[in-house]
């Protein structure tokens, strides 16, 4: 493999794309350099979709890229899906959601394991989401696994934060004041068709109504049939012209990641493991000083 990659965002080559996410992700030779020379020639926003499994992130999603097509535009996606904290694997079950789309010419989709982050984003996505912009695409859409109140990391990484929830989500809308009201820029109650769904949304209203400032609007959609799903491709198209005064906040949380990484790359997970197993045949085994010999 060539020392030097660069990415080329009047190119939209797929394979030197593809070879690029490949360089970084696996950290080879090259990925500092190809990261250190990329060119943001285009504001493309990056729209980061979170919220609890199941709620049809990756259906929406689907839908969502028909409409961005239709004017021509190029999408990026880069769905992140939960590995196994045992065997390290990954369903990456999002490409089959939207197999619809993996013959076009200006849709890339790229399925990303979170590794072990259990906030859904893997510590190699910023960089990967920095490729992808650089790529020369429209929108970059990041799907991220949504476990619990984590879903927070993706406000560090989006312009716009569409958080997703389903009417039968039950306590999910207590966790709205602990974190997800600082980080979306507009909820979306999928499958919009089942009981309750306008009991929801109203609860839900009154819970944001309770903050002040700007409130994030609240849209309805039925995924699987695409309802609803042209107010989201408005609301990407023509976002609030407002300034985040977190952007200072969130790019320090980028930069501390991005440091904590590069802290990280001599730890080997499996080596770890195998040491952990190791160790625990000692009696008097303690956690803290096996880590102090990490440190």
């Amino acid at each position: 493999m060539s020392n030097s990659i660069y990415i080329n965002p009047d190119n939209h080559n797929f394979r030197d794309i593809a070879r690029g996410l490949t360089v970084v992700e696996n950290n080879l030779q090259g990925s500092a350099e190809l990261l250190r020379n990329l060119k943001f020639t285009k504001a493309a926003p990056i729209v980061g979709i979170t919220g609890p499994p199941g709620a049809g992130k990756s259906t929406l999603v689907n839908s969502l890229i028909d409409l961005l097509l239709a004017d021509g535009s190029k999408i990026a996606v880069l769905a992140i899906d939960p590995t196994s904290p045992f065997n390290f694997g990954s369903l990456l079950g999002d490409r089959i959601r939207m197999a619809s789309h993996f013959n076009s010419p200006n849709v890339f989709i790229r399925s990303l394991a979170t590794r072990g982050s259990l906030g859904g984003l893997s510590a190699k996505t910023i960089e990967m989401t920095d490729v992808l912009r650089a790529s020369g695409f429209d929108y970059v859409l990041i799907e991220t696994v949504g476990v619990g109140q984590s879903e927070i990391e993706i406000a560090g990484l989006a312009d716009i934060t569409l958080v997703v929830l389903v009417p039968e989500a039950g306590d999910e809308i207590q966790h709205i004041k602990s974190g997800l009201m600082e980080i979306a820029d507009a909820f979306i109650i999928n499958k919009a068709d089942r009981a309750d769904a306008d009991v929801f949304a109203n609860n839900l209203k009154k819970i944001i109504g309770q903050n002040q400032g700007e409130q994030p609007p609240v849209f309805k959609t039925i995924a699987s049939q695409a309802g609803g799903i042209h107010e989201i491709a408005n609301f990407i198209k023509s976002p609030p012209k407002t300034q985040h005064s977190r952007r200072e906040l969130l790019l320090t949380e980028k930069a501390y990641k991005l440091i904590q990484q590069k802290l990280m790359q001599r730890i080997d997970k499996k080596k770890l493991q195998h040491d952990v197993t190791e160790a625990l045949k000692d009696e008097k085994f303690n956690l803290y000083s096996f880590v102090d010999t990490y440190v």
